[in-house]
Protein backbone atom coordinates (compact mmCIF):
# COMPACT_ATOMS: atom_id res chain seq x y z
CA UNK A 1 0.00 0.00 0.00
CA UNK A 2 1.56 3.37 -1.07
CA UNK A 3 1.17 5.76 1.85
CA UNK A 4 -0.13 9.66 0.83
CA UNK A 5 2.04 12.41 0.65
CA UNK A 6 1.94 14.70 3.16
CA UNK A 7 0.77 17.64 1.43
CA UNK A 8 -2.15 15.60 0.23
CA UNK A 9 -3.50 14.89 3.89
CA UNK A 10 -5.66 18.00 4.22
CA UNK A 11 -7.22 16.97 0.92
CA UNK A 12 -7.68 13.92 2.16
CA UNK A 13 -9.40 14.77 5.07
CA UNK A 14 -11.38 17.37 3.36
CA UNK A 15 -12.97 14.87 0.82
CA UNK A 16 -13.66 12.39 3.93
CA UNK A 17 -15.11 14.79 5.90
CA UNK A 18 -17.38 16.18 3.19
CA UNK A 19 -18.13 12.53 2.27
CA UNK A 20 -19.08 12.01 5.81
CA UNK A 21 -21.36 14.59 6.27
CA UNK A 22 -23.08 14.02 2.68
CA UNK A 23 -23.63 10.09 4.11
CA UNK A 24 -25.24 11.46 6.85
CA UNK A 25 -27.59 13.65 5.79
CA UNK A 26 -28.53 10.92 2.64
CA UNK A 27 -28.85 8.57 5.16
CA UNK A 28 -31.84 10.75 7.01
CA UNK A 29 -33.43 11.50 3.90
CA UNK A 30 -33.53 7.99 2.84
CA UNK A 31 -31.44 7.95 -0.38
CA UNK A 32 -30.80 4.05 -1.57
CA UNK A 33 -27.32 3.65 -0.86
CA UNK A 34 -26.83 6.63 1.29
CA UNK A 35 -23.12 6.13 2.61
CA UNK A 36 -22.27 5.31 -0.85
CA UNK A 37 -24.39 7.93 -3.00
CA UNK A 38 -24.09 10.53 -0.79
CA UNK A 39 -20.21 10.61 -0.25
CA UNK A 40 -19.98 10.14 -4.25
CA UNK A 41 -22.57 12.97 -4.69
CA UNK A 42 -21.29 15.21 -2.59
CA UNK A 43 -17.54 14.47 -3.36
CA UNK A 44 -18.35 15.22 -7.25
CA UNK A 45 -20.37 18.54 -6.55
CA UNK A 46 -17.15 19.23 -4.72
CA UNK A 47 -14.58 17.92 -7.39
CA UNK A 48 -16.31 19.54 -10.45
CA UNK A 49 -16.51 23.38 -8.85
CA UNK A 50 -12.66 22.60 -7.93
CA UNK A 51 -12.59 22.57 -4.18
CA UNK A 52 -8.73 20.99 -3.01
CA UNK A 53 -10.35 17.20 -2.69
CA UNK A 54 -8.35 13.98 -3.28
CA UNK A 55 -9.43 10.65 -2.95
CA UNK A 56 -8.11 8.29 0.27
CA UNK A 57 -6.49 5.77 -2.76
CA UNK A 58 -4.77 3.88 -0.76
CA UNK A 59 -7.62 2.65 1.63
CA UNK A 60 -9.69 1.67 -1.63
CA UNK A 61 -7.84 -2.51 -1.80
CA UNK A 62 -9.26 -2.78 1.37
CA UNK A 63 -12.37 -1.26 1.00
CA UNK A 64 -12.96 -3.17 -2.23
CA UNK A 65 -12.28 -6.76 0.01
CA UNK A 66 -15.03 -5.59 2.55
CA UNK A 67 -17.48 -5.34 -0.32
CA UNK A 68 -16.33 -8.68 -1.71
CA UNK A 69 -16.97 -9.91 1.80
CA UNK A 70 -20.21 -8.31 2.35
CA UNK A 71 -21.69 -9.52 -0.84
CA UNK A 72 -20.58 -13.59 -0.55
CA UNK A 73 -22.46 -13.15 3.03
CA UNK A 74 -25.88 -12.43 1.40
CA UNK A 75 -25.89 -16.20 0.32
CA UNK A 76 -27.11 -18.99 3.14
CA UNK A 77 -28.08 -22.66 2.66
CA UNK A 78 -31.74 -22.02 2.68
CA UNK A 79 -31.50 -20.81 -0.89
CA UNK A 80 -29.78 -23.96 -2.29
CA UNK A 81 -33.28 -25.18 -0.74
CA UNK A 82 -35.56 -23.12 -2.12
CA UNK A 83 -33.70 -22.72 -5.36
CA UNK A 84 -35.64 -25.33 -7.26
CA UNK A 85 -38.90 -23.95 -6.69
CA UNK A 86 -37.25 -20.29 -8.25
CA UNK A 87 -35.60 -22.34 -11.32
CA UNK A 88 -37.28 -20.95 -13.93
CA UNK A 89 -36.99 -17.33 -12.86
CA UNK A 90 -33.77 -17.56 -11.86
CA UNK A 91 -32.49 -18.86 -15.03
CA UNK A 92 -34.54 -16.34 -16.77
CA UNK A 93 -32.90 -14.10 -15.04
CA UNK A 94 -29.48 -14.73 -16.44
CA UNK A 95 -31.42 -14.20 -20.12
CA UNK A 96 -32.38 -10.43 -18.55
CA UNK A 97 -29.24 -9.87 -17.95
CA UNK A 98 -27.80 -10.45 -21.01
CA UNK A 99 -30.91 -9.05 -23.11
CA UNK A 100 -30.98 -5.55 -20.95
CA UNK A 101 -27.22 -5.56 -21.29
CA UNK A 102 -27.51 -5.90 -25.19
CA UNK A 103 -30.53 -3.49 -25.53
CA UNK A 104 -28.32 -0.73 -23.49
CA UNK A 105 -25.41 -1.07 -25.03
CA UNK A 106 -25.66 0.56 -28.62
CA UNK A 107 -28.19 3.05 -26.58
CA UNK A 108 -23.83 4.28 -25.05
CA UNK A 109 -22.59 3.37 -28.35
CA UNK A 110 -24.69 5.44 -30.73
CA UNK A 111 -26.24 7.88 -28.60
CA UNK A 112 -24.33 8.45 -25.96
CA UNK A 113 -20.66 8.14 -27.85
CA UNK A 114 -19.12 6.17 -24.70
CA UNK A 115 -15.94 4.17 -25.80
CA UNK A 116 -16.65 0.66 -26.05
CA UNK A 117 -15.39 -0.81 -22.62
CA UNK A 118 -17.47 2.15 -20.66
CA UNK A 119 -20.58 1.30 -22.85
CA UNK A 120 -20.67 -2.08 -22.26
CA UNK A 121 -20.29 -2.06 -18.34
CA UNK A 122 -22.29 1.02 -17.81
CA UNK A 123 -24.62 -1.07 -19.91
CA UNK A 124 -24.73 -4.07 -17.27
CA UNK A 125 -27.84 -4.33 -14.86
CA UNK A 126 -25.42 -5.11 -12.41
CA UNK A 127 -24.18 -3.35 -9.09
CA UNK A 128 -22.61 -0.17 -9.23
CA UNK A 129 -19.50 -0.95 -7.16
CA UNK A 130 -18.63 -4.40 -8.83
CA UNK A 131 -19.08 -2.68 -12.58
CA UNK A 132 -16.79 0.24 -11.60
CA UNK A 133 -13.94 -2.07 -10.61
CA UNK A 134 -14.71 -4.69 -13.35
CA UNK A 135 -15.13 -1.79 -16.11
CA UNK A 136 -11.92 0.04 -15.02
CA UNK A 137 -9.79 -2.85 -14.84
CA UNK A 138 -11.03 -3.67 -18.40
CA UNK A 139 -10.00 -0.05 -19.60
CA UNK A 140 -13.37 1.88 -19.32
CA UNK A 141 -14.26 5.11 -18.01
CA UNK A 142 -14.77 4.12 -14.06
CA UNK A 143 -16.28 7.76 -13.33
CA UNK A 144 -18.79 7.79 -15.93
CA UNK A 145 -19.44 4.03 -15.56
CA UNK A 146 -20.27 4.86 -11.51
CA UNK A 147 -22.17 7.71 -11.98
CA UNK A 148 -24.42 5.84 -14.70
CA UNK A 149 -24.91 3.13 -12.53
CA UNK A 150 -25.79 5.46 -9.57
CA UNK A 151 -28.15 7.31 -11.69
CA UNK A 152 -29.99 3.79 -12.43
CA UNK A 153 -29.91 3.01 -8.61
CA UNK A 154 -31.28 5.74 -7.80
CA UNK A 155 -34.39 6.11 -10.86
CA UNK A 156 -34.75 3.12 -10.12
CA UNK A 157 -35.70 2.89 -6.31
CA UNK A 158 -37.56 5.90 -7.03
CA UNK A 159 -39.57 5.07 -9.82
CA UNK A 160 -40.36 1.52 -8.92
CA UNK A 161 -42.32 2.38 -5.88
CA UNK A 162 -44.74 4.62 -7.54
CA UNK A 163 -46.09 2.06 -9.53
CA UNK A 164 -47.10 0.33 -6.34
CA UNK A 165 -48.56 3.21 -3.33
CA UNK A 166 -51.74 3.14 -5.42
CA UNK A 167 -52.29 0.04 -3.61
CA UNK A 168 -49.79 0.17 -0.72
CA UNK A 169 -47.65 2.87 1.61
CA UNK A 170 -44.38 2.28 1.49
CA UNK A 171 -42.02 3.10 4.35
CA UNK A 172 -38.05 3.22 3.47
CA UNK A 173 -37.01 4.69 6.37
CA UNK A 174 -35.89 1.45 8.31
CA UNK A 175 -32.80 0.17 7.14
CA UNK A 176 -31.76 -1.80 10.35
CA UNK A 177 -32.67 -4.83 9.36
CA UNK A 178 -30.29 -5.14 6.52
CA UNK A 179 -27.06 -4.90 8.59
CA UNK A 180 -26.13 -6.29 12.10
CA UNK A 181 -24.32 -4.25 15.00
CA UNK A 182 -20.50 -4.89 15.64
CA UNK A 183 -21.34 -6.64 19.10
CA UNK A 184 -23.23 -9.03 17.06
CA UNK A 185 -20.76 -10.79 15.60
CA UNK A 186 -18.75 -13.57 17.44
CA UNK A 187 -15.18 -13.94 17.30
CA UNK A 188 -15.36 -16.66 15.48
CA UNK A 189 -17.11 -15.23 12.67
CA UNK A 190 -15.38 -12.30 12.71
CA UNK A 191 -12.10 -14.44 12.24
CA UNK A 192 -13.88 -16.66 9.46
CA UNK A 193 -15.33 -13.48 7.70
CA UNK A 194 -11.30 -12.16 8.11
CA UNK A 195 -10.20 -15.20 6.22
CA UNK A 196 -12.56 -14.86 3.41
CA UNK A 197 -9.93 -12.31 2.22
CA UNK A 198 -7.83 -14.87 1.57
CA UNK A 199 -9.40 -15.27 -1.74
CA UNK A 200 -7.31 -12.18 -3.21
CA UNK A 201 -4.45 -13.94 -3.87
CA UNK A 202 -6.15 -17.08 -4.99
CA UNK A 203 -8.23 -15.03 -7.00
CA UNK A 204 -5.21 -13.50 -8.23
CA UNK A 205 -3.27 -16.68 -9.45
CA UNK A 206 -6.42 -17.86 -11.47
CA UNK A 207 -6.77 -14.57 -12.75
CA UNK A 208 -10.26 -13.91 -12.20
CA UNK A 209 -11.31 -10.81 -13.26
CA UNK A 210 -11.26 -7.81 -10.67
CA UNK A 211 -9.81 -10.41 -7.94
CA UNK A 212 -10.15 -7.87 -4.77
CA UNK A 213 -14.15 -7.88 -5.27
CA UNK A 214 -14.50 -11.48 -6.43
CA UNK A 215 -12.04 -13.38 -4.87
CA UNK A 216 -13.38 -12.59 -1.16
CA UNK A 217 -17.18 -12.76 -2.80
CA UNK A 218 -16.47 -16.20 -3.93
CA UNK A 219 -14.88 -17.41 -0.79
CA UNK A 220 -17.84 -15.43 1.66
CA UNK A 221 -19.92 -17.36 -0.65
CA UNK A 222 -18.84 -20.41 -0.01
CA UNK A 223 -18.82 -20.25 3.45
CA UNK A 224 -21.81 -19.10 3.68
CA UNK A 225 -23.61 -21.83 1.26
CA UNK A 226 -21.92 -24.66 3.37
CA UNK A 227 -23.22 -22.76 6.55
CA UNK A 228 -19.99 -22.74 8.45
CA UNK A 229 -21.28 -19.19 9.29
CA UNK A 230 -24.13 -17.25 8.83
CA UNK A 231 -21.99 -14.00 10.28
CA UNK A 232 -22.47 -10.88 7.67
CA UNK A 233 -19.74 -8.31 8.56
CA UNK A 234 -21.14 -5.31 10.71
CA UNK A 235 -23.13 -2.82 9.41
CA UNK A 236 -20.56 -0.06 10.50
CA UNK A 237 -17.88 -1.70 8.52
CA UNK A 238 -19.85 -2.18 5.80
CA UNK A 239 -21.00 1.49 6.04
CA UNK A 240 -17.23 2.68 6.30
CA UNK A 241 -16.15 1.02 3.31
CA UNK A 242 -19.09 2.77 1.15
CA UNK A 243 -18.27 5.75 2.78
CA UNK A 244 -14.47 5.50 1.48
CA UNK A 245 -15.52 4.37 -2.12
CA UNK A 246 -17.89 6.77 -2.33
CA UNK A 247 -15.88 9.38 -1.53
CA UNK A 248 -12.94 8.12 -3.89
CA UNK A 249 -15.32 8.16 -6.59
CA UNK A 250 -16.44 11.71 -6.11
CA UNK A 251 -12.83 13.18 -5.85
CA UNK A 252 -12.34 10.92 -9.56
CA UNK A 253 -14.51 13.76 -10.96
CA UNK A 254 -11.84 16.60 -10.07
CA UNK A 255 -10.93 18.57 -13.80
CA UNK A 256 -14.62 17.07 -15.08
CA UNK A 257 -16.89 20.15 -16.71
CA UNK A 258 -20.19 19.97 -15.25
CA UNK A 259 -21.70 19.93 -18.29
CA UNK A 260 -20.43 16.57 -18.74
CA UNK A 261 -21.27 14.97 -15.27
CA UNK A 262 -24.90 16.36 -15.95
CA UNK A 263 -24.73 14.66 -19.48
CA UNK A 264 -23.47 10.93 -18.32
CA UNK A 265 -27.07 11.54 -16.04
CA UNK A 266 -28.75 12.19 -18.88
CA UNK A 267 -27.99 9.39 -20.67
CA UNK A 268 -28.33 7.26 -17.27
CA UNK A 269 -32.41 8.51 -17.54
CA UNK A 270 -32.35 7.02 -20.71
CA UNK A 271 -30.73 3.45 -20.38
CA UNK A 272 -32.58 3.61 -16.66
CA UNK A 273 -35.74 3.71 -19.11
CA UNK A 274 -34.97 1.03 -21.48
CA UNK A 275 -33.69 -1.55 -18.58
CA UNK A 276 -37.62 -0.78 -16.59
CA UNK A 277 -38.94 -1.94 -19.92
CA UNK A 278 -36.90 -5.12 -20.10
CA UNK A 279 -37.52 -5.29 -16.14
CA UNK A 280 -41.55 -5.25 -17.26
CA UNK A 281 -41.08 -7.83 -19.76
CA UNK A 282 -39.24 -10.12 -17.95
CA UNK A 283 -41.84 -10.04 -14.74
CA UNK A 284 -44.98 -10.55 -17.24
CA UNK A 285 -43.02 -13.24 -18.54
CA UNK A 286 -42.06 -15.43 -14.68
CA UNK A 287 -45.38 -14.50 -13.83
CA UNK A 288 -46.67 -17.01 -16.83
CA UNK A 289 -44.12 -19.71 -16.81
CA UNK A 290 -43.67 -19.62 -13.28
CA UNK A 291 -46.72 -19.02 -11.57
CA UNK A 292 -45.02 -16.14 -9.46
CA UNK A 293 -46.71 -12.91 -8.47
CA UNK A 294 -46.44 -9.93 -10.89
CA UNK A 295 -44.99 -7.51 -7.81
CA UNK A 296 -42.30 -10.01 -6.72
CA UNK A 297 -41.34 -10.67 -10.21
CA UNK A 298 -40.82 -7.10 -10.87
CA UNK A 299 -38.97 -6.54 -7.55
CA UNK A 300 -36.76 -9.52 -8.20
CA UNK A 301 -35.83 -8.03 -11.74
CA UNK A 302 -35.59 -4.06 -11.13
CA UNK A 303 -32.20 -2.89 -11.64
CA UNK A 304 -31.64 -1.15 -8.18
CA UNK A 305 -30.26 -1.69 -4.70
CA UNK A 306 -30.65 -5.26 -2.91
CA UNK A 307 -31.70 -3.60 0.06
CA UNK A 308 -34.26 -1.20 -1.20
CA UNK A 309 -35.53 -3.72 -3.49
CA UNK A 310 -36.20 -5.92 -0.09
CA UNK A 311 -38.01 -3.03 1.91
CA UNK A 312 -40.37 -2.73 -0.51
CA UNK A 313 -41.29 -6.10 -0.43
CA UNK A 314 -41.26 -6.42 3.17
CA UNK A 315 -43.73 -3.17 3.09
CA UNK A 316 -45.65 -4.66 -0.03
CA UNK A 317 -45.89 -8.43 2.00
CA UNK A 318 -43.71 -9.82 -0.98
CA UNK A 319 -41.48 -13.13 -0.15
CA UNK A 320 -38.18 -11.00 0.38
CA UNK A 321 -36.13 -14.17 0.21
CA UNK A 322 -37.49 -14.79 -3.44
CA UNK A 323 -36.04 -10.79 -4.12
CA UNK A 324 -33.05 -10.55 -2.26
CA UNK A 325 -31.84 -14.30 -3.60
CA UNK A 326 -32.46 -12.76 -7.19
CA UNK A 327 -30.38 -9.53 -6.42
CA UNK A 328 -27.71 -11.35 -5.33
CA UNK A 329 -27.38 -14.13 -7.90
CA UNK A 330 -27.96 -11.29 -10.45
CA UNK A 331 -24.61 -9.54 -9.13
CA UNK A 332 -23.11 -12.78 -9.38
CA UNK A 333 -24.13 -13.26 -12.75
CA UNK A 334 -23.12 -9.79 -13.51
CA UNK A 335 -19.81 -9.70 -11.91
CA UNK A 336 -18.69 -13.39 -13.27
CA UNK A 337 -20.32 -13.45 -16.55
CA UNK A 338 -19.50 -9.94 -18.03
CA UNK A 339 -16.16 -9.63 -17.68
CA UNK A 340 -15.72 -12.96 -19.73
CA UNK A 341 -18.14 -12.24 -22.01
CA UNK A 342 -16.53 -8.97 -22.87
CA UNK A 343 -13.22 -10.40 -23.31
CA UNK A 344 -14.56 -12.82 -25.62
CA UNK A 345 -16.93 -9.85 -27.51
CA UNK A 346 -13.72 -7.33 -27.82
CA UNK A 347 -11.12 -10.20 -28.32
CA UNK A 348 -7.14 -8.40 -27.49
CA UNK A 349 -9.17 -5.10 -27.09
CA UNK A 350 -10.36 -6.69 -23.40
CA UNK A 351 -6.56 -7.11 -22.27
CA UNK A 352 -6.79 -4.52 -18.94
CA UNK A 353 -4.33 -2.06 -18.61
CA UNK A 354 -1.87 -1.41 -16.18
CA UNK A 355 -2.73 -1.46 -12.21
CA UNK A 356 -2.27 1.99 -11.22
CA UNK A 357 0.72 2.88 -8.98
Amino acid sequence: MTLPSLDSLPKIALALGLGAAGGFVADKLTIPLPWMLGPMIVCTIASVFGAPVKGPMPLRPLMVTVLGVMLGSGFTPEMLDRAGQWAISLSLLAVYVAVGGACCYPFFRRIAGYDRPTAYFAAMPGGLNEMMIVGKEMGGDDRRIVLTHASRVLLTVLTIPVLFRLTSEIDMTDRSRFGVGLGDVALRDYVLLGLCTLGLPIAKKLKIPAPMLVGPMIASATLHLSGVTSAQPPMLIVNTAQWVMGTIIGCRFAGTARAEVLRVILMSVGSTAILLAVTGAFALIVHVAGDIPVESAVLAYAPGGLAEMSLVALALGVDVAFVATHHVVRIIYVVIAAPLAYRKFAGDSAQPPPPDG
